[in-house]
């Protein structure tokens, strides 16, 4: 049985993730590893991008990435405020910063939580975690809402 020494456990702040929450803190106890909380903001698409100033476009990306830290904070101090985890912020596509930053940090494992659409909601918005499950090297342990 592969040994877990780090634990990356991806949020979005949602209730899928606070669910997850559990698991995290067990497995990182249990196992004894090392846990960092990661959050991903979303870049603005360049069509988006594009019909902003460059000054608006860097203010709002500053606010947005102002709240993602305190956002994180929050979650932090709310359900692992009791023991040691490292905190990270990236910018870019969801599932390929999450698996960017599982294999800068070396995990073992990614955790993440699930918001279980379904239908036209799933098609059209897509899933993070189905497509980290997809294309991840390293082993997903997904939790549903």
């Amino acid at each position: 049985m592969a040994e877990i020494k780090t634990l990356l456990f991806a949020t979005d702040f949602s209730k899928g993730s606070a669910r997850a929450c559990e698991l995290a803190r067990s497995l990182a106890n249990t196992c004894g590893a090392s846990l960092t909380l990661l959050h991903v903001i979303n870049e603005f698409s360049d069509r988006n991008a594009r019909k902003l100033s460059a000054e608006v476009y860097e203010r709002l990306a500053a606010e947005i990435e102002k709240h993602a830290v305190e956002d994180m904070e929050t979650f932090r101090e709310r359900y692992f405020k009791d023991m040691p985890v490292n905190t990270e912020i990236a910018v870019g596509k969801s599932h390929e910063e999450i698996i960017r930053q599982a294999k800068k940090i070396g995990a073992d494992l990614i955790l993440m939580g699930t918001q279980g659409r379904a239908g036209i909601e799933k098609m059209l918005m897509g899933s993070t975690a189905e497509k980290v499950v997809r294309s991840s090297p390293i082993p997903v342990l997904t939790v549903r809402e």
